[in-house]
């Protein structure tokens, strides 16, 4: 075993986990899985597989990964969600990364590539992320941010990104998805009302064609065929609801403050 604790946030994730525990298990002896409160059976599963559950209300991204954090026991620390899944090229790399003792550079990027329902691998071109998944609790932790899950490394920090991939799961199906989106775009208004942000109005009437556009070519879901413009459909309507949902914010806001000065 690596001296690497893996943590894993979840909830109502019981047909995905398991493939995300599989994957790792023979890394690490501290495998933590944070839940939030399933109703499916996902604390089981984790538990059948040898992982440590542990029950925490939903407080937010990154806040509920901040907690996932401080359960760890090593001070090397690798995240994955739970539908996310270490290929098997990926888990050799990393045990390459500590086979002869500390890794070289304090924190790693990981590819992290959309793999479709059915897929049995990501297509090589699909659209894929890097971000820090793998470092040292002392470079850096997870933001404090309600809808945005980074690590914040600490200035000076040396980083590398590590060629093995993560295949995604996200999406069970576009419905699903579109359930997933709406209650997440729900978070991302409430989380600019809170920040005190306002984004211009004139978005909303461009903000659906352009991330379209910056779904379907700019992803490359085009290459997908049907299924991926389904997908580029979603991504613009997810970025379409959140401006959407943060206009209504401001309107009712606006409205509600014009009716107390008319009452005064």
């Amino acid at each position: 075993m690596l001296p690497l604790s893996v943590f894993i946030i979840a909830k109502n994730e019981a047909d995905r986990i398991g493939a995300t525990i599989r994957a790792v298990r023979d890394l690490t002896d501290d495998l933590v899985v944070i839940d939030s409160g399933s109703t499916d059976g996902t604390q089981a599963v984790a538990e059948e597989l040898g992982a440590r559950v542990i029950f925490n209300p939903w407080p937010g991204y990154g806040p509920q990964k901040r907690f996932g954090e401080d359960q760890c026991r090593h001070e090397w620390i690798l995240n994955l969600d739970a539908d996310e899944e270490l290929s098997p090229a990926l888990c050799e790399e990393i045990k390459a990364l500590f086979a002869n003792g500390e890794p070289p550079r304090q924190a790693y990027g990981i590819r992290i590539a959309e793999t479709y329902p059915g897929e049995a691998a990501p297509h090589p071109l699909a659209y894929r992320l890097s971000p820090v998944r793998l470092y040292r609790k002392d470079a850096g932790r997870y933001s404090s941010s309600l809808v945005h899950d980074r690590v914040d490394l600490k200035p000076g920090t040396s980083t590398g990104t590590l060629k093995g991939l993560v295949h995604h799961r996200s999406i069970r199906s576009l419905g699903d998805q579109i359930a997933k989106l709406n209650l997440y775009t729900d978070q991302l208004a409430h989380d600019l009302e809170v920040r005190g942000v306002s984004i211009p109005t004139w978005r909303v009437y461009f903000e659906f064609p352009a991330a379209f556009i910056k779904a379907y070519f700019g992803r490359l879901h085009f290459l997908r065929g049907t299924y991926g413009f389904l997908i580029a459909m979603n991504y613009a309507i997810w970025r379409h609801l959140r401006l959407a949902k943060h206009y209504e914010k401001k309107r009712v806001n606006a409205l509600a403050k014009a009716n107390k000065a008319k009452g005064a």
